[in-house]
């Protein structure tokens, strides 16, 4: 039986691993709707001209803090060493900033609600992780 701080670990570092390679990978098989709607849900902002590259830019982010979430918990397992499960969490923190920007240039304060909710059990994994 793992101790309660490491299985603790491990499942904060799962959870952020689940919600980036998932979103990553949905923005990256079905790019034109993603895009499609971004723009709709952009286009009375001003990041409306380079929603695109936002995309590009996001999906980067999400599919690398996913990926070293991945390799977090692997080396969770195998030796207790959290280096990389931190890494992804802190990169998972930025990816949700990113989101709860554009959400708020967006001005959908709902959706913005729902990141800081997200927000508020990354900084509790920060803590638990580092």
């Amino acid at each position: 039986m793992l101790p309660i701080l490491t299985f603790t670990q491990l499942a904060l570092t799962t959870f952020w691993a689940i919600v980036f390679v998932q979103s990553g990978l949905d923005k990256v098989l079905d790019r034109k709707g993603n895009l499609s709607w971004l723009k709709g849900h952009f286009k009375h902002s001003p990041l409306k001209g380079i929603v695109p590259l936002l995309l590009s830019v996001l999906t980067i982010v999400e599919l690398t803090a996913g990926i070293l979430c991945v390799i977090g918990i692997t080396q969770i397992v195998i030796s207790n060493d959290l280096t990389f499960a931190q890494y992804g969490i802190q990169l998972s923190t930025v990816a949700l900033l990113m989101l709860f920007f554009g959400q708020r240039m967006s001005k959908d304060y709902e959706g913005a609600a729902t990141i800081a909710t997200y927000f508020a059990v990354a900084l509790l994994s920060l803590y638990l992780i580092g």
